[in-house]
């Protein structure tokens, strides 16, 4: 999961038509990259922030960079590509290190679930139970040590949240994790004043009796994406907000 090439320096332009930001080289060029973010990225696209690029070789792509950290105030690194999210995750879970998940039986990627519905990932037992698990990345933090989902309204994750609580009514095990893609937040919140909804129907899965799972990882431009696979509790459980209570399982990843 390292990039080959490593990853290249530059300082961001503007962000714009969601997919596109316009980065200066420090050879003093300008180039477009492809920004892998299709969310708000509220507070993470300030013009002239540091960020990291990686160099994109494949053939047939219109776009030779993709943008994928960012330096935020204060100079944490936040990782912004979505897709690596699950790639992280899929680390933890292979090497059983993801604290509150099963580390014996076998994990499955993309798996369906009922109509129009795919889970992230199932996890089958060996006793023949099976979990499903869907994974959120988070990089939105608006106060100091605190990181909040969504940044933006998401019916996507509101359906998740409807087709997670389903499979608890089905006798399935259910988990939403959240990764915090960023190195500067030891707690995290539902952004409700963002999303009401997304945050009233997190209540309901916990009333449902979805679980909720937190994992953060220590981003940086050398371990990025993630070389280790070693997850480390926390002392502070998730903040009381939305009606996630402490101690439901925030943890912290190690890199």
């Amino acid at each position: 999961m390292l990039f080959d090439p490593p990853l290249l320096p530059a300082r961001l332009i503007r962000r714009y038509k969601r997919f596109l930001a316009d980065m200066a080289l420090p050879d003093g060029s300008e180039i477009v990259a492809h920004c892998p973010n299709p969310g708000s990225m509220l507070g993470l696209a300030e013009p002239g922030s540091p960020c990291f690029l990686s160099v994109k070789t494949a053939k047939g792509r219109k776009l030779d960079f993709g943008w994928e950290l960012v330096s935020v105030e204060g100079g944490a690194w936040v990782g912004i590509n979505t897709a690596y999210a699950n790639r992280i995750v899929a680390e933890g879970l292979a090497a059983g290190r993801i604290p509150g998940l099963p580390q014996g039986g076998s994990w499955r990627p993309e798996v369906a679930f009922g109509s129009g519905t795919r889970f992230d990932f199932a996890h089958t037992g060996d006793d023949g139970a099976l979990l499903y698990l869907e994974v959120k990345s988070v990089t939105l933090s608006r106060r100091v040590g605190l990181a909040e989902f969504p940044d933006a309204r998401t019916e996507r994750g509101l359906k998740h949240l409807h087709a997670l609580s389903a499979a608890v009514a089905l006798g399935y095990r259910a988990v939403l994790l959240f990764l915090v893609q960023r190195s500067d937040c030891r707690t995290l919140r539902i952004a409700a004043d963002i999303d009401p909804l997304y945050a009233a129907g997190i209540k309901a899965a916990l009333a449902a009796g979805v679980e909720i799972i937190g994992v953060a990882w220590e981003v940086a431009p050398s371990n990025f994406p993630s070389k280790s696979n070693h997850f480390d509790p926390l002392e502070q459980g998730w903040h009381a907000v939305a009606g996630v209570a402490p101690g439901r399982g925030w943890a912290y990843l190690a890199c």
